[in-house]
């Protein structure tokens, strides 16, 4: 099958470099469409300005129900609790066997709810999971599909230039359970990193625990790497604790109490309010612009 014209629902982080590299790798047309076009200081609405130079390839349109009539594939990429929301927004105006690309980072059982909608809309629905983070691999990242019509899409993604798709199962949830998981590791390291470093900051103990932390994983760069870690959530911290919500879902639906992923998604929230903590280069510079950011709303609060 040929794939004519791709629908994008969500223009974020990922719906924006998506279209950069599939214009690239296709000559698609595309129509784009994200909830947040009309907030004119949203990042989508930025995006959609940087991307004015495809001229005619890309069309923005204004509502979720125009982008799906002319579309051959949707591919969803919007933060984890629209998901279901946001697909059922353009299935009114479906056309029989669109393929609905479902990138989201959910638990299994919010995919199996989206496949459901969209199957009951005759649409030809794909679970996928995104393995890594967008950058720097970007249209070539480590994507997971799975489903019933997961093999039948696979050829097409490939084609398409998602180079790092493969085949996980045909059972609706796989692909789903296997990014929860890691998600428990990964932005789990993230929120231990931030609290335990921003903690030894207050006690100015942070490089004896660096010292330590090399001796029991040992690697050339902790101080960096731990810089990595902190500021992903400082970046992303809103879309990972709406991500790590849908893992204590997971974890939940497998029998075990989410405690972990819970707290995780707590301070996932809590972190990204010191965004501006990213202008610096320097762990130590970053964790000391949050603790002083820390201060000053203890200081607003005894002054209430």
């Amino acid at each position: 099958m040929t794939i004519t014209t791709i629908g994008l629902l969500g223009f974020g982080e990922v719906g924006s470099r998506l279209l950069q590299d599939l214009a690239n790798t296709t000559q698609a047309q595309f129509i784009v469409w994200d909830k947040q076009f009309p907030l004119g200081d949203s990042k989508p609405a930025a995006n959609r300005n940087s991307a004015e130079s495809l001229g005619a390839r890309a069309r923005f349109v204004n509502s979720s129900a125009e982008l799906a009539p002319d579309c051959d594939l949707i591919i969803s990429a919007v933060t984890a609790e629209q998901d279901l929301a946001a697909a059922s927004s353009v299935l009114d105006t479906l056309k029989p066997a669109t393929w609905f690309l479902d990138l989201n980072s959910v638990s299994p059982g919010t995919k199996r709810a989206v496949s459901a909608a969209v199957t009951e809309a005759e649409g030809r629905y794909v679970e996928a999971a995104v393995m890594s983070p967008i950058e720097p691999l970007r249209i070539a990242a480590p994507i997971l599909v799975a489903g019933p019509e997961a093999e039948a899409f696979l050829t097409i993604g490939q084609t398409l230039g998602f180079s790092g798709m493969k085949f996980c199962s045909t059972e609706l949830g796989k692909a789903a359970a296997t990014k929860m998981c890691r998600s428990v590791i990964i932005k789990g390291m993230e929120s231990l990193v931030t609290e335990s470093l921003l903690t030894a900051s207050y006690y100015d103990v942070q490089d004896a625990v660096i010292t330590s932390l090399n001796n029991l994983f040992p690697r050339p760069d902790w101080p960096e790497h731990a810089r990595y870690l902190i500021s992903r959530s400082l970046e992303h911290g809103v879309r990972r604790a709406e991500e790590m919500r849908e893992v204590a879902k997971t974890v939940s639906e497998s029998g075990i109490e989410p405690l972990m992923s819970d707290a995780c998604s707590k301070r996932q929230d809590w972190t990204a309010q010191f965004v501006s903590a990213l202008e610096h280069e320097e762990l130590q510079q970053m964790l000391a612009a949050i603790r002083a950011k820390l201060g000053e709303q203890a200081n607003e609060e005894n002054n209430v």
